[in-house]
């Protein structure tokens, strides 16, 4: 393709993706959410009983931007006595605090294989996912939804309690737009396994430092980042923010089976964990 014309075709599709996310509805923020005093004031307290509790957790998609942070997060935190790394390869860390994290390595088209990978774990975050143009349709709804599936019933088969599925805003088993399609369809399909507890996370436009490139997607962060908060928090949201979300939403009691937190959700409760750094 001549540059002009692939130039041409990248600012369309980024033309498009904003004006897709300029039609889209903010959500309100559920109630009981919120970033007030006595939130923040909590939190440190729950932590500590949480800590006491001595959990073992897993992530699936720790060499992702979202699953990336969320180690890093949840190993400064010190929530849990047990962690482990589900994925398709060895990772490697350089730093200490890495030293005591397990690492499973599995083949996610043979998942039943390693059914052990995801026994003995209180709590579980899926991070999972890929792109349409990075694996194309079918890639992509293997991923997004078949390995997301079949990892998730393993892990209920294997006694997680607490299962946390980060999937998309506007998710919907009957959209007409593949992705959210499959967000959609997953989401449900993850419901009826019955997990004692499953929470939801449905962030907008993910705004993080990407370890590869993608130049649509950078246009799109600066276009988010010249707009008022109020107005960004319910279509875009930092890759921190998410993860503090999902941190702070884990270690509070709920006796909810499901819970949804949209965007604007996230970001209430982020923020109750102190400023979000830029």
């Amino acid at each position: 393709m001549h540059p002009a014309t692939a130039l041409s075709a990248g600012a369309a599709a980024v033309a498009v993706l904003v004006a897709a996310l300029l039609l889209l509805r903010s959500e309100d923020a559920g109630p009981g959410w919120g970033s007030s005093m006595a939130e923040t004031e909590a939190l440190p307290k729950l932590r500590e009983d949480f800590r006491m509790q001595n959990k073992s957790v897993f992530i699936l998609g720790a060499s992702g931007e979202t699953g990336r942070v969320l180690l890093k997060e949840i190993l400064k935190q010190s929530l849990f006595s047990k962690v482990t790394i589900i994925g398709r390869r060895k990772l490697t860390f350089d730093e200490e605090a890495y030293k005591n994290v397990n690492q499973e390595v599995v083949d996610f088209e043979k998942l039943d294989d390693y059914a052990s990978a995801f026994q003995g774990h209180d709590v579980g975050f899926c991070c999972l996912g890929t792109t349409r143009r990075k694996a194309g349709a079918d890639g992509f709804v293997r991923v997004d939804r078949d390995y997301v599936l079949k990892s998730a019933e393993l892990a209920k088969a294997g006694g997680c309690k607490h299962f946390n599925l980060v999937s998309s805003k506007g998710a919907d088993k009957s959209s007409s737009f593949l992705y959210l399609q499959v967000k959609g369809e997953v989401e449900d399909r993850v419901e009826e396994l019955k997990f004692d507890r499953y929470s939801i996370f449905r962030p907008g436009f993910l705004l993080c430092d990407r370890q590869e490139s993608r130049p649509g997607e950078w246009l799109v962060m600066k276009f988010f980042g010249s707009l008022p908060e109020s107005w960004a928090s319910g279509h875009s949201i930092p890759v921190v923010a998410v993860v503090r979300a999902m941190l702070s939403n884990a270690v509070r009691p709920s006796d909810k089976k499901k819970e949804v937190l949209d965007n604007k959700a996230m970001y209430h409760l982020a923020k109750a964990d102190g400023p979000l750094k830029p």
